[in-house]
């Protein structure tokens, strides 16, 4: 081992050059390097997931924007023909829609702080995607407008939503909202001609997820994912004053709960099972919840896995959606 790798039990080697950043503890202060069998503690570049290194075992400190951590196991993953099902991910891996997603935060916070030519940075992207809307908001209230509310930012952020997709629907609105990922079509169908399962994961609340999917679907011709997908797991829908709500909003990527769900719940694929599984994510926060879950992860270009500095917690890194069907 040199320098510059450290083995991370159920992670194997990783490369302190990816991105990740060593700490001289965990950030709740419970574990240091040197006490109590801690080898070395890690953060993702994003600083989202913190892994306390011991001799034989990993654990993973998924941190909380909203004050709810939690700790989890992280279980040693390969990938084992055949494989049974592929758990992929919607927004930059399936569908082109984060550009949206994130003008719509921008524009949330613009409201919010009555500036309309408020812009975020380039430094602000990996903390407003692949998380949940109440963390992208409140990464952004801590950094622009600490004195503002999240349940004022959220109420706008709904409506800035809402109006957006009531536009897309009556062909109005943003034309490039949606887009498929290029050879999205082909590699679907690869997989069922395979008679492989396929199941989306997404920490986008419903409102937000189906329409991007069905209008893919739409321009793809490949009918209704309800009855394409072997299942469907997003993050349900809003709590909102007057309204119930669904768990979502502490439980999204980087936790495993999602890729958990969907394979467990959703397939039916017992967790004994999970080598046969393989996720596909462009996110850093995705990544790590591929991996949390216990399954083998494979990232794709285009999203911000590199700015994360997760590239070593995948297994495979392709270009495009057609090279990973070598791996399959």
């Amino acid at each position: 081992m040199n320098s510059t790798n450290l083995e991370i039990p159920g992670l194997g080697t990783v490369s302190l050059d990816s991105g990740l950043i060593p700490l001289v503890a965990c950030s709740d202060g419970l574990h240091v390097p040197g006490r109590n069998g801690v080898v070395s503690v890690v953060a993702t570049g994003d600083g989202k997931v913190e892994f306390i290194v011991f001799a034989g075992h990993t654990l993973a400190y998924v941190r909380s924007a909203l004050g709810y951590p939690a700790y989890y196991p992280v279980h040693p993953v390969a990938v084992q023909k055949p494989v049974k099902a592929v758990l992929m991910d919607l927004d930059g891996t399936s569908v082109h829609s984060e550009d949206f997603w994130i003008w719509i935060i921008q524009r949330s916070i613009a409201s919010l702080i009555e500036q309309p030519a408020f812009e975020l940075e380039d430094a602000d992207l990996p903390y407003v995607s692949g998380h949940s809307v109440s963390e992208h908001l409140s990464y952004c209230l801590e950094k622009y407008c600490p004195e503002k509310s999240l349940e004022d930012a959220r109420r706008l952020y709904f409506v800035h939503a809402r109006a957006e997709l009531a536009a897309i629907a009556q062909g109005e609105g943003r034309v490039d909202a949606f887009q498929p990922t290029p050879g999205l079509k082909e590699f679907l169908l690869a997989l069922k001609e395979r008679h492989i399962r396929i199941a989306l994961v997404t920490s986008g609340l419903y409102e937000k997820a189906y329409p991007a999917i069905v209008a893919v679907f739409h321009e793809l011709g490949l009918g209704d994912p309800e009855t394409f997908y072997d299942a469907i797991i997003t993050a349900g829908f809003p709590l909102q004053a007057g309204t119930p709500g669904t768990l979502g909003e502490l439980t999204p990527k980087p936790h495993p709960w999602l890729y958990a769900e969907a394979a467990t719940v959703g397939l039916g694929i017992p967790f004994a099972e999970r080598h046969h599984m393989i996720g596909i994510e462009d996110s850093g926060a995705g990544v790590c919840s591929i991996r949390l879950a216990g399954f083998s992860a494979i990232g794709v270009d285009g999203g911000n896995i590199n700015q994360s500095g997760v590239r070593d917690l995948c297994n495979h890194y392709f270009h495009s959606l057609d090279e990973i069907l070598t791996v399959i």
